[in-house]
């Protein structure tokens, strides 16, 4: 169904009085947030403009009963906003940072060796294989980083996608993407890297993009909608690395096959779910 973008605003605004008065009077409408701003989307045209017009003018203030007058709640603060909207988007960020935080960005390798694919021998060699009953393993390579060029771009990118799927879709299937996505790239990056050290969260990023490029073409939606720039951003720097260049440059190893399975593995999901909701 398409949808119209009526106005954007400040994050920090309170839009709850305007809401409660498009509720009353039948207007469907859904709030969303984009780049930093509020976004309040409609049906159709003629709901935007009478969004837009009680936005200008103000939202007709409601006759009290002077017997029973309802207290005035406190505008939300931002940070309370988006911890309602987009709290697994927030949650995966925080873990994110701490381990950051607790590994030294890679170069506490005490820590360190607590989050790897597979676990450290008695001789202080990562094993060959992964022990299952550290099952934690399988996912936690995703929070660990080196360097804050390598944590700030990834978190970045986790922002931007993460929060789309949540938005549309809800926290829960956020989470299960990203473990999924997380499973399945630092599998194939063991695969075909061999036990070696490797982390981030980049092979869950190529999963959610993936999996929104993919929805998007087959059932195209206002939070799924990526500039095309992005994408081919995105597939462009797959290729850099593919070939080898990034590494030359000097950045270090990077997990390819983490990138490749992530990408799979996401636009298999998306093509999956963006074809079940075009059925509908």
């Amino acid at each position: 169904m398409s949808m119209y973008r009526a106005l954007q605003c400040r994050l920090d605004e309170d839009l709850s009085s305007l809401t409660h008065f498009l509720r009353a009077r039948g207007v469907a409408h859904r709030i969303t947030e984009e780049r930093g701003r509020q976004v309040i989307w409609t049906r159709n045209e003629a709901d935007a403009a009478i969004v837009r017009g009680l936005y200008t003018q103000g939202v007709p203030e409601p006759v009290a009963d002077s017997t029973t007058a309802a207290p005035r709640r406190p505008p939300r603060l931002a940070w309370q906003r988006m911890a309602r909207l987009i709290p697994v988007t927030l949650l995966v960020l925080l873990v994110t940072a701490v381990v950051a935080l607790i590994t030294g960005l890679g170069s506490n390798i005490q820590t360190v060796v607590l989050f790897t694919f597979t676990p450290v021998t008695p001789a202080g060699y990562i094993a060959a294989a992964p022990d299952m009953d550290q099952w934690w393993r399988l996912v936690a390579p995703m929070f660990l980083h080196f360097g804050w060029l390598h944590l700030a771009f990834n978190a970045l990118w986790y922002w931007e996608l993460g929060r789309r799927i949540e938005l549309r879709s809800g926290g829960w299937w956020l989470l299960g993407l990203t473990l999924l996505f997380a499973v399945i790239s630092n599998t194939a990056q063991w695969l075909f890297g061999g036990p070696a050290l490797f982390g981030g969260l980049s092979g869950v990023l190529y999963g959610l993009l993936g999996y929104c490029w993919l929805y998007q073409t087959l059932a195209p939606n206002v939070h799924f909608d990526l500039p095309r720039g992005v994408v081919v951003m995105m597939l462009g720097w797959l290729v850099l690395c593919l070939s080898g260049v990034v590494t030359m440059l000097g950045f270090g190893a990077i997990a390819n096959a983490a990138h490749v399975g992530g990408l799979v593995i996401g636009s298999l999901c998306g093509a999956i779910a963006g074809g079940l909701q075009r059925m509908r």
